[in-house]
Parts: C-alpha cells; sequence; structure tokens
C-alpha cells in the first residue's frame, strides 16, 4: 500500500514538472520567435467564431432559467425588481465564467488534444522536430495565445445573451419592464464584478488550452491512447475550472475588500 502511494504520488509530481516545463518551453520559445499570424488567426476562427453558437445558446438559457428561479423565489417576498441584478450578477462573476469554460472544453479542448494526440501517435510530431521545428512554438503557442485572447471575449458574449435571456422571461412571463430589470443593474453590478469575470476567463482559458495541448502532447498507445488522452484532458479541465474558480472567487474578493478598507481610512 504504501509503495502504491509512493509510485502515485512521484507519477503525479512528474507528470506537475512535465506540464510546468511545457508551459515554460512554450514562453521561452514565443519569446525567442513569436509564432506565426496565419497560425493564431486559425486558432482564433477554431476556439472563438465556431464556439459561438454554443456559448450563445448556454448564456441564453442559464439566463432564462436564473430569471424564473428569482423571480419565483423572491417575488412572493416583494423582491421581484432584484431579478435582474441576481442575473447580471451571477453571469457576470460566476456562471458566464464557468460554462463558458465548460463549453469551450468540451468542444475546442477535447478537440486539440485528439488532434495532437494523434499527432503523437503517428509520428508526426517527431518529423516537425526532425526538421528542426519546435512542435511547442508551432503548434501549442498559437493554441494558447488565440484561447487568453478568445475566452474572455466568448464570456463577455454568454453573459451579454443571459442578461438579455433573462430579461426575456422576465418581460414575457412576469410583465417586468426593461426600467425595472436594467436599472438596478446600474447601481449594483460594479467595475470589479467585471473585472473578476475577466481574470476568471482569461486565466480558464490559459488553463484549459494548456491541459488539454499537455495531455495532446504527451499521448501514447495508438488510438485507445487518444481516447485516454481526450478523456482525461476534459476531467482534468474541469476540475481545475471548478477549483480554481473558488481560489479566485477567495483571493479577488480579500484583494477588493483589502483596497476598499484602504482607500476608507485614506478618506
Amino acid at each position: 500500500m504504501i509503495t502504491l502511494v509512493r509510485k502515485q504520488t512521484l507519477r503525479f509530481l512528474e507528470m506537475i514538472g512535465d506540464y510546468v516545463s511545457l508551459i515554460v518551453d512554450v514562453i521561452s520559445a514565443s519569446v525567442k520567435k513569436p509564432p506565426a499570424w496565419k497560425l493564431i488567426r486559425e486558432q482564433l476562427f477554431h476556439i472563438g467564431v465556431m464556439s459561438l453558437g454554443v456559448v450563445a445558446i448556454t448564456g441564453f438559457t442559464t439566463g432564462f432559467v436564473l430569471a424564473a428561479q428569482s423571480f419565483y423565489q423572491l417575488g412572493e417576498k416583494g423582491l421581484a425588481s432584484v431579478t435582474g441584478v441576481l442575473v447580471g450578477k451571477s453571469m457576470i462573476t460566476e456562471l458566464g465564467p464557468i460554462l463558458t469554460a465548460f463549453m469551450v472544453t468540451g468542444r475546442v479542448g477535447s478537440s486539440m488534444c485528439a488532434e495532437l494526440g494523434t499527432m503523437k501517435v503517428t509520428e508526426q510530431i517527431d518529423a516537425l522536430k526532425s526538421m528542426a521545428i519546435n512542435p511547442n512554438a508551432y503548434l501549442v503557442a498559437p493554441r494558447i495565445l488565440a484561447g487568453a485572447f478568445m475566452i474572455p471575449l466568448l464570456t463577455l458574449f454568454s453573459v451579454i445573451m443571459g442578461i438579455l435571456g433573462g430579461f426575456l422571461i422576465a418581460a414575457s412571463l412576469f410583465n417586468m419592464t426593461a426600467s425595472n430589470y436594467f436599472t438596478p443593474m446600474q447601481i449594483h453590478i460594479t467595475l470589479f464584478d467585471f473585472l473578476s469575470g475577466f481574470i476568471k476567463s482569461t486565466i480558464f482559458g490559459i488553463l484549459i488550452v494548456t491541459v488539454c495541448c499537455y495531455r495532446g502532447m504527451r499521448t501514447a498507445g495508438g488510438a485507445a491512447g487518444v481516447g485516454r488522452s481526450t478523456t482525461q484532458s476534459v476531467v482534468t479541465s474541469y476540475i481545475l475550472i471548478l477549483v480554481a474558480d473558488f481560489f479566485l472567487t477567495l483571493a479577488l474578493n480579500m484583494i477588493h475588500q483589502a483596497l476598499k478598507n484602504d482607500w476608507m481610512r485614506g478618506v
């Protein structure tokens, strides 16, 4: 039992080391020679434009549910006017970044891992090395740059769709006016909420792309190995997104509270 635990611990530490080494090599290669714009553009289209449909549907339907639940739970208590605030706050700070990251992981992350994994087992990556091309710079760096740029934009799109979806339900089913829905948002939704969502979505984007690329670049075992790597990449990304969201929520709110206290003491 102790031997098994030791082996699993060493294997986990080795995996962390390989993951960090991959990121360091990507950064180093990108600094020496930035990826070609053509490669980045292809990934921007693949990650961003091709994900608009699923992100729109996810954000829109989430807004439906949030608005309905908020109204039913708070309407009888005379708090129906905060429906818009609840939908907006929830979408901007939590559900928008998380659900967008989940959708992108399922649609894009799995595709990245399968593509790189197939290249690995068919020795295409070894062929790149034989031609003095750094696979991390050629294959991974464009995906990381595109993911870090596009996923926050996709999150913003999801948030907008969620707020509009919530308004559609609030107006059509519960006869809420636009002023009752949108005006409280201007008062209660702050710049910190937007920054929180932006920071989370950026970090989620980097996590998704790096984890999926790492799993793909370490694939072995033929077609079965590609399947295992793809499954592991998606599951690992989901877990890391949820864990990172918890710690980011704590850290960002603690920093915000500290800055607010310092400002109050200064005043």
